[in-house]
């Protein structure tokens, strides 16, 4: 996975503009203050030793969806604000990410200032991956340093059409460790090997649930995903969430993890509700009993115990997508029960971004999980066994066109 990328400190960096395309995509409140700076810290090791080289540090992100257009509400000066707090140092915000102003920033730059672009996404072109684009974006530095490993599904201006406007490249400390620990959990992984999977739609994740069946020893999946492979089985599911156009692909998985011979857990009972509110009446059945109009909104204690055995022997788990609707009170428990499960194994534990992030966090376990991704969308490619653009585009020649996963 990690064949033939380069790293920041395999590349001569020092005195020299360094441009980083980092993921600076973090919550905003109402007041545009920052609720979460974990992608902002993340990156931080990679900045600081571009610092400690004297480079002149020029940093790229987006923010939002302002859909090629300037909304000042995604403007990143409260992650220029956070950033310098971090850093200890002022950090100033360019106008632009392009254009003859920011020229003019770049150029007055002296070793060790550290310049953040404003948000790449005002510009249409960045998202199309435009070779224009990426051209003026390397025309303001020496080397290119990839540092979003949440933006590595997409082929942007930013992370792939640059790199062949520029003289040198390579990856920064955080696509370092998350291609790192994707390496020891998908390539050659100590076993047994889990996967636990659940979030809401199986459309979402059927790829990556038939990667997985060539890989791990069990399979468990949660979630809402779960209630349409029971569909898929013949189950009565009430009036919980179903994708019908899904089915043929849930019995798919079912049938591909008995012929690869994958132990598959899915859920013996759930907590149903009769309607979606934190103030319903709620109740726990059987998976055979899910009453017509009503809905599960997740796992019941039965599973929680049975995927916690399940785990118990684990020497690996990796984990994307909550078994519940966790943003609620009442159908919360069985998400956070498995949190704790997880953390108390003594397997090495690979968490996905998104809701599963959010969900470890709140129930305060995160300091026992051997590594929290930072990707959503990418940690799903990854796990499907697809060659990233962000990534690939950073390949030297000798292995260009190889697969992430082999």
């Amino acid at each position: 996975m990690n064949q033939g990328l380069k790293y920041i400190d395999e590349v001569n960096i020092r005195d020299k503009r360094v441009f980083i395309r980092v993921d600076f995509n973090v919550p905003l409140d109402e007041n545009n203050n920052i609720t979460d700076d974990t992608r902002i810290r993340s990156v931080l090791p990679t900045i600081n030793y571009a610092l400690d080289e004297n480079a002149k540090v020029i940093l790229a992100s987006h923010l939002g969806r302002p859909k090629g257009k300037r909304v000042p509400e995604m403007s990143l000066a409260p992650v220029a604000k956070r950033l310098g707090r971090l850093l200890e140092k002022d950090v100033q915000l360019a106008p632009d990410c392009i254009g003859e102003d920011t020229r003019k920033i770049v150029d007055a730059m002296k070793p060790g200032d550290v310049v953040l672009l404003e948000n790449l996404r005002f510009h249409p072109e960045e998202e199309k991956n435009e070779d224009e684009f990426g051209r003026k974006l390397g025309e303001l530095t020496d080397v290119y340093i990839n540092d979003a490993f949440a933006m590595a599904h997409r082929a942007h201006s930013s992370n792939v059409a640059i790199t062949a406007h520029v003289k040198e490249f390579a990856a920064g400390f955080l696509m370092k460790k998350e291609l790192t620990y994707f390496s020891m959990a998908m390539e050659k992984p100590t076993r047994p090997l889990v996967a636990i999977v659940g979030g809401k739609k199986v459309s979402d994740k059927v790829g990556v649930l038939s990667s997985l069946c060539d890989r791990v020893d069990k399979l468990i999946i949660g979630g809402g995903m779960a209630l349409t492979f029971f569909k898929a089985l013949g189950y009565e599911i009430g009036n919980s969430f179903c994708e019908p156009d899904a089915l043929d692909k849930a019995k798919e998985v079912i049938e591909r993890a008995r012929e690869k011979n994958i132990k598959l857990y899915m859920p013996v009972d759930f907590v149903v509700a009769d309607k979606f509110s934190g103030s319903a009446e709620t109740k726990v059945v059987t998976y055979q009993e899910i009453p017509k109009d009503w809905m599960a909104l997740d796992i019941g204690p039965a599973t929680v115990t049975l995927f916690t055995e399940a785990i118990q022997n684990a020497k690996t788990i990796i984990w994307n997508g909550p078994m519940g609707v966790f943003e609620i009170d009442a159908f919360s428990r069985g998400t956070f029960a498995m949190v704790t499960s997880v953390a108390n194994t003594y397997a090495m534990t690979i968490v996905g971004g998104g809701d599963t992030d959010v969900a470890v966090h709140r129930a305060g376990e995160f300091a026992k999980m051997s590594y929290i991704s930072t990707g959503g969308g990418a940690f799903l490619e990854i796990l499907k066994g697809v060659e990233l653009p962000g990534i690939a585009a950073l390949r030297h020649h000798d292995t260009a066109g190889k697969t992430a996963l082999v």
